[in-house]
């Protein structure tokens, strides 16, 4: 191999790597079916490019938005090179319909692709409940970037802007995925000890920054609801106005710390719900 081709090579290397840790909205779809909380399997595709078929639930209809129901896709498993795969199952929690997870030193995605445009951002709705932290996670180093939940939000925009390695991580992504790395990526999480309104840098990456709702343990095993203004949300995170909403994601991660992790969200919503979230008197675990 010639030095020039060798440099190359090990580039891609590189990149890879850190595309593999990032928790983007990009990612290759598992060929394994999920395995359910309460015991579902869902099937999947053999293309590497494409989604795993999920069946749909109270959860997945709850979280359309009612003015882009006739363009939102499905809800969709999405996996990461080289990662494990998390495990999802749709239940009732609490009275509550919920999508539960559980991660063991894996890291993937529920994902929603959208289209809204800056003016159509308005308020979004959604709720977690987290029965434990992640003893050693910490967001802001590359081998300890774990966290418990993680609500995602996918942003498109001027991508002229993104420096001479994002664009190179972005090709990168599209060679691996056929999908462009999102121009940003906002998410919502709950830290182990950084105060509420605080800002995260990936380590990777400034292209995704994580504004921490919740910090510490006081808050552990209970419903807990949120309503944000994505507008403001992303002015205070980016220093500059939002472009179109691509997508939307929820994430539990736990393949840097090697560690286990579960948590339940409930219906993510964007704008008026599509029908009211109905409490039921059957609950699980």
């Amino acid at each position: 191999m010639t030095s020039a081709k060798f440099f190359k090579f090990l580039r891609f290397v590189v990149f890879f790597s850190s595309l593999a840790g990032l928790g983007l909205l990009t990612g290759c779809a598992g060929s394994a079916g999920l395995a359910g909380l309460a015991g579902q399997a869902d099937n999947a595709s053999d293309s590497p490019n494409a989604s795993a078929v999920r069946t749909t639930t109270p959860w997945d209809v709850l979280s359309v938005r009612a003015a882009d129901a006739s363009k939102a896709s499905f809800w969709q498993h999405r996996t990461f090179p080289g990662k494990a795969q998390n495990q999802f199952a749709y239940l009732q929690l609490d009275g509550r319909n919920a999508m539960g997870v559980k991660s063991s030193a894996s890291a993937s995605m529920l994902r929603k692709v959208v289209s809204m445009e800056p003016a159509q951002l308005d308020a979004l709705r959604f709720s977690w409940k987290v029965p434990a932290l992640i003893a050693d996670a910490d967001m802001a180093l590359r081998d300890k970037d774990d966290a418990p939940v993680r609500l995602v939000l996918a942003f498109d925009g001027d991508r002229s802007k993104l420096s001479a390695r994002d664009r190179m991580l972005s090709e990168l992504a599209y060679a691996v995925t056929g999908e462009d790395m999102p121009y940003a990526t906002l998410m919502y999480v709950w830290c182990n000890q950084r105060e509420p309104g605080s800002v995260v840098l990936n380590p990777r990456t400034d292209r995704i920054r994580k504004l921490v709702l919740e910090s510490g343990p006081k808050k552990l095993n209970r419903w807990l609801d949120y309503e944000r203004d994505i507008r403001a949300d992303y002015l205070k995170v980016f220093g500059e106005e939002p472009g179109r909403l691509i997508a939307v994601g929820i994430m539990t991660d736990t393949d840097n710390t090697k560690s286990t992790a579960e948590a339940w969200y409930g219906p993510v919503v964007l704008g008026q719900a599509t029908a009211p979230e109905s409490p039921r008197l059957t609950t699980s675990r």
